[in-house]
C-alpha cells in the first residue's frame, strides 16, 4: 500500500485481482483537493471509476464498468481502457507501410479493432505514482514488442493519468519506436453523467463541420463529408435522442452514432472538441484534445446481456463515448492525416475530460 498525501491530493494503491496467468493488477486511487476520485488499474489502463459533481456539489461515479477484475479479464466493450497500438478499425485488417505489407489479426469481422486481440486494453501497465503541480498523477509504461499484434517497430508507450484541481481526467499519451510503424491511441470510458438510464437526454456539442461516413462495416469510406444539414450537426448542442431513431443512413448502418467527426481546430493544438451538458443532474464534461478526429459512440451494442457495476443492466444508449484520436483506418486512407510513426519523431495526444455543473 503506497501513500502520498499533500495539499494537491493525494493516490493511494491496492490489489485488485490477478489474471488468469497469476500476474497481480493494482488498483489507484487518485483524490483531488475537491474531493473528486479517480480508480485506475495497471490491467488495461482501465479507468475503473471516475466521480463528478452534480448542481448540487455531490460527486458519483459516472463512467460505466464492473466492480471485479473478474470482470474485466472475462469480456468487455473497452470499459474505461487506453486503446492502441491503433485506436478503432483498420480495414481488411492489414496496411502497407514503405512497401510492406501487415498483416494483422481479424477480431471484428474480417477487419481488426482498437489494436487487435490483445490490444492496450489488456495488458498489464508499469504504474509509479507521482504528485504534479496541479494534482495526484499515474504514470503508466509498457513496451509494445516489434511484430506485438503484427506491428512493426518497438514501441514504448507512457500514459500520464492526472487528477487535476480544476475537476479534469488529464491524460497525456506519448509513445516513441526504433522502426516505422503506426500509432494512434485513445481513451475508452463510457459515460453517463445521470449515472442511469440511457444518454438520449444528453446534450451534446460537437467542434467539427465535417465528418468520415463509414460503410456497412463500419470503416470510414474516405469520403469527408459537411455535417451541415445531417443528424451529425452538433455545432450547436443537440440531445443525443433528438435524431438518433431518424432513418438516416449512416444513423442506421451502425444502429446510432459511431462515427469520427473531423475537428475544427488546428491538428496538433490543445483545443475544445465536444461538450457534454445533462440536464436532470447539471452536469458538464468538456473534451480537449491535440488529435485530428473524436469518435462519438452511442454505446449501440448493449442489450441488457452486460451486467455493470452493483447489478446495473446495461441497455442501448446506456451511455456515450468521446474517444479522441486519428480517423479510423487512416494507415489505408492517403487523404486522412497520417497515422506513421518514425525514429526519432515523439507520438503526443492529449485528452482531458474536464468536469463542472450548472
Amino acid at each position: 500500500m503506497s501513500h502520498s498525501h499533500g495539499s494537491t491530493g493525494s493516490i493511494t494503491s491496492t490489489h485488485f485481482g490477478n489474471t488468469s496467468d497469476g500476474r497481480a493488477v493494482e488498483i489507484y486511487t487518485l483524490r483531488n483537493r475537491h474531493g473528486m476520485e479517480a480508480r485506475i488499474a495497471t490491467y488495461g489502463g482501465i479507468v475503473v471509476s471516475l466521480t463528478a459533481p452534480d448542481r448540487a456539489g455531490k460527486f458519483a461515479d459516472v463512467v460505466l464498468g464492473f466492480d471485479r477484475l473478474d470482470d474485466y479479464l472475462k469480456s468487455s466493450p473497452y470499459f474505461g481502457a487506453i486503446v492502441g497500438r491503433y485506436a478503432n478499425r483498420i480495414g481488411g485488417a492489414k496496411f502497407t507501410l514503405e512497401g510492406r505489407t501487415y498483416t494483422l489479426a481479424q477480431n471484428s469481422g474480417p477487419h481488426s479493432l482498437h489494436g487487435g486481440i490483445t490490444g492496450f486494453d489488456k495488458v498489464i501497465w508499469t504504474a509509479r505514482a507521482m504528485e504534479s503541480a496541479n494534482g495526484p498523477a499515474l504514470e503508466l509504461t509498457y513496451l509494445s514488442r516489434d511484430g506485438e499484434e503484427g506491428y512493426p517497430g518497438n514501441l514504448t508507450v507512457k500514459a500520464v493519468h492526472s487528477l487535476t484541481n480544476e475537476n479534469a481526467l488529464r491524460i497525456d499519451f506519448s509513445a516513441k519506436t526504433d522502426a516505422t510503424t503506426i500509432c494512434s491511441l485513445t481513451h475508452h470510458s463510457y459515460f453517463n453523467l445521470a449515472r442511469s438510464g440511457d444518454v438520449l437526454g444528453h446534450e451534446v456539442c460537437i467542434n467539427a463541420g465535417h465528418f468520415t461516413p463509414i460503410d456497412a462495416a463500419l470503416i470510414p469510406t474516405g469520403e469527408i463529408k459537411p455535417v451541415a444539414g445531417t443528424p451529425f450537426d452538433f455545432r450547436k448542442p443537440m440531445a443525443v435522442g433528438a435524431r438518433i431513431q431518424t432513418d438516416d443512413p449512416q444513423l442506421k448502418l451502425a444502429g446510432g452514432y459511431d462515427h469520427n467527426f473531423v475537428i475544427d481546430n488546428p491538428p496538433g493544438q490543445l483545443g475544445r472538441q465536444a461538450g457534454v451538458y445533462e440536464p436532470t443532474t447539471g452536469r458538464v464534461m468538456e473534451v480537449l484534445s491535440t488529435e485530428p478526429g473524436v469518435q462519438f459512440y452511442t454505446s449501440n451494442h448493449f442489450n441488457g446481456s452486460t451486467i455493470g457495476k452493483q447489478g446495473a443492466v446495461y441497455q442501448r444508449y446506456a451511455a456515450l463515448c468521446l474517444e479522441p484520436h486519428h480517423f479510423p483506418d487512416s494507415p489505408n486512407k492517403p487523404n486522412f492525416p497520417s497515422v506513421v510513426l518514425h525514429p526519432g519523431q515523439a507520438y503526443r495526444n492529449i485528452i482531458i475530460y474536464k468536469f463542472s455543473a450548472r
